[in-house]
C-alpha cells in the first residue's frame, strides 16, 4: 500500500468517526428534553452507522458514515404531574437516551479517531523520511 492510499484510508476513518461523534453529541444534548407539544414524543435517540466499501481506484477499503437510524426502544418516563407535557397519570415521556451508553460510545469513537490520527502521523513521518533519503 502506498502513502497516498494509506492517507486516504486513514482520512476516511477519521471522517466517519467525526460524524459518529456528532451524532452521539446530539444524543447527549437532548438526553433530558421533553416533547415540544403536550402528548407528543420527545427526542428519539439516533444511532450512527458506518459502512465499508472497496475503492477500485485506490485498491483499498474506505469507511464512510451512513445515515443515522433512530433507536426504536421505549421512551423513559418520569412522574411529574405539574409538567404541562404530563399524561393523565402524571407521567412525562423522556428521550430513550442513556447518558452512560452515549459516553462510552463517545470514548470508543474518540479512541478510534485517535488511532487513525496516529496512523496518519506515522504515514507522514515515513513519507518525510523517504523524501529525505531521496534527496541525499
Amino acid at each position: 500500500m502506498d502513502f497516498s492510499t494509506s492517507m486516504a484510508v486513514v482520512a476516511s476513518g477519521m471522517k466517519a468517526q467525526s460524524e459518529r461523534m456528532k451524532t452521539i453529541a446530539e444524543n447527549i444534548a437532548n438526553a433530558n428534553s421533553t416533547a415540544t407539544t403536550p402528548g407528543g414524543d420527545p427526542y428519539r435517540r439516533k444511532i450512527a452507522t458506518v459502512s465499508s466499501s472497496f475503492d477500485r481506484e485506490l485498491g483499498a477499503n474506505l469507511v464512510t458514515a451512513g445515515k443515522s437510524v433512530t433507536d426504536k426502544s421505549d421512551f423513559r418516563t418520569q412522574y411529574d404531574p405539574g409538567n404541562p407535557n404530563a399524561d393523565a397519570k402524571g407521567y412525562v415521556k423522556l428521550p430513550n437516551v442513556d447518558a452512560l451508553v452515549e459516553i462510552m460510545d463517545m470514548r470508543e469513537a474518540q479512541r478510534s479517531y485517535e488511532a487513525d490520527l496516529t496512523a496518519m502521523d506515522a504515514t507522514k513521518s515515513m513519507l518525510a523520511k523517504t523524501v529525505d533519503l531521496l534527496n541525499k
